[in-house]
């Protein structure tokens, strides 16, 4: 078996400084730690249980595979604060079939980042007979 300690998500930005603002400024994501120097240099931002690495430069487009899931404890005041600061909201929030309220936005790449409100009556939070 396998011991995981830690785990974090590795992003390859076009543009890592346009990366490093929309995710330090605008999603307002706290520096777990930063290395390197120049402007390829790492940051790892603490992601709620992980963490998310944005270093080095892609030279092409995201891959369409990957997708940041962040669970938040109101979209709806989420979107108000990441649309005072910049953040295009790709999809507004909405309640989905199977009852968690999420909403859309994208990183500079393109990546997509679902934001996601996990209601209190919610099986994910609540199982009756647990």
């Amino acid at each position: 078996m396998v011991h995981v300690l830690s785990s974090r998500t590795l992003l390859r930005p076009s543009d890592p400084e346009r990366s490093r603002t929309f995710y330090g400024e605008q999603l307002g994501l706290s520096v777990y730690r930063e290395f390197g120097t120049g402007p390829e240099r790492g940051t790892v931002y603490f992601l709620g249980g992980g963490f998310l690495e944005v270093s080095g430069r892609s030279d092409g487009p995201p891959s369409p595979a990957v997708r940041l899931w962040l669970q938040v404890e109101d979209v709806t005041a989420a979107g108000e604060e990441l649309r005072a600061r910049g953040v295009e909201i790709v999809r507004p929030a909405l309640k989905e079939p199977w009852g968690l309220v999420e909403m859309w936005i994208a990183d500079p790449d393109g990546t997509p980042i679902v934001l996601v409100e996990i209601p209190s009556d919610h099986p994910l939070r609540y199982r009756p007979g647990i």
